[in-house]
């Protein structure tokens, strides 16, 4: 299937200019595009205008496979208020001289840049986010805080500042573009635009990307919720469980009940699979060798890390980082929670003595 989503629609009081690269996720740019329509058919008159264009060649194909057409980007292109920046699978290792200068000439014109879901690296490449906050998709952070060490990177929604922002990408794109609506026309506006989208509710720019973990919000204790957190923000020093229950000021025993419970796993083995599912993203997004990227992920041992990853991915560590991403059809993640319970299920099961 081929969309053309070149813009010829005449410009408005805010212009916004999309750039979009190779596997670029098509659904953050349409949500993000509908809600500044929606803006203009509450509005009296059109208040937001856009364009979507490349510096690729006219036609890409987004990660859904889907083959798009655009308007080729050149110096020719016409000021505009805001510029999103939006790449995905892939765009970690993106590199295009000629939009890193095109986007340094757009800042220092003192127009708005933001990097949306990995666009943010390609923001960063230009020298735009050093000093500053900045996001992207929570699967990558560790990634992009390996390779940029002047970017002070935090999972959260957005990040908004005068002259660039980022934005995790996803449906984040929606919520940041109410936000940035609110600036024109007041959050009433924005809330109206909110409810002809069904969409509730508007999230703030520090709202947290993940709120399940990959587990039921309904049925989840905080308390699993707290440790899950920790883990996550240990991976390189893992918390021995004693000390996760201690700084949780609960016993040992009832945080082991009730992550078993709610989660499906033990501690241990859920702070083993984040382990692996950073050392994986390290694979992919950096130049870190196999053996630094054991130690960033907690492993005392190479060959500790080169048996448990071969177990988890069904390939060694060398072997995963030679196919991605060019060699790989289709974008994939690997290694979810849920995968990893069944595979702890089957295994039980299998272990278990037959009863007669």
């Amino acid at each position: 299937m081929k969309i053309d989503i070149a813009s010829k629609m005449p410009r408005a009081r805010i212009h916004a200019t999309f750039v979009i690269v190779p596997r670029f996720n098509l659904t953050t740019l349409i949500t993000m595009i509908e809600t500044m329509r929606i803006a203009n058919y509450l509005a009296p008159e059109p208040i937001l205008s856009w364009d979507v264009v490349s510096f690729d060649g006219p036609h890409l194909t987004a990660s859904n496979a889907m083959k798009v057409t655009v308007d080729e980007a050149d110096d020719s292109l016409h000021p505009s208020d805001l510029v999103f920046v939006l790449g995905s699978w892939g765009t970690e290792h993106y590199r295009n001289r000629a939009l890193i200068s095109w986007l340094r000439k757009r800042a220092r014109a003192g127009q708005r840049i933001c990097g949306v879901e990995l666009g943010s690296y390609i923001v960063a490449r230009a020298g735009l986010l050093d000093d500053k906050a900045a996001t992207l998709h929570w699967s990558w952070l560790s990634g992009f805080r390996e390779t940029f060490d002047r970017v002070d990177v935090r999972e959260c929604l957005f990040t908004l500042d005068n002259k660039v922002m980022t934005c995790a990408g996803g449906l984040a794109g929606v919520d940041l573009m109410l936000r940035l609506i609110e600036e024109i026309s007041g959050g009433g506006f924005s809330g109206e635009i909110a409810d002809q989208m069904l969409y509730h509710p508007i999230r703030s720019a520090g709202s947290p990307q993940r709120s399940t973990m990959g587990r039921s919000t309904e049925t989840m204790l905080p308390l699993v919720r707290e440790a899950m957190t920790l883990i996550e923000q240990n991976i390189e020093e893992p918390l021995k469980v004693p000390e996760i229950a201690e700084r949780l000021d609960v016993s040992q025993r009832q945080l082991e009940r009730q992550f078993k419970k709610h989660v499906g796993c033990t501690l241990v083995q859920f702070g083993l699979l984040r382990r692996l599912q950073n050392a994986r993203l390290l694979l992919i997004s950096t130049k870190l060798s196999v053996r630094q990227i054991a130690t960033a992920s907690g492993f005392n041992t190479l060959s500790h890390f080169a048996y448990s990853f071969g177990k988890l991915f069904g390939r060694r560590p060398s072997e995963y980082r030679e196919a991605w991403p060019e060699n790989e059809p289709a974008p994939s993640w690997p290694g979810s929670l849920t995968d990893f319970l069944e595979t702890l299920n089957a295994r039980a099961k299998k272990d278990q003595p037959d009863r007669a």
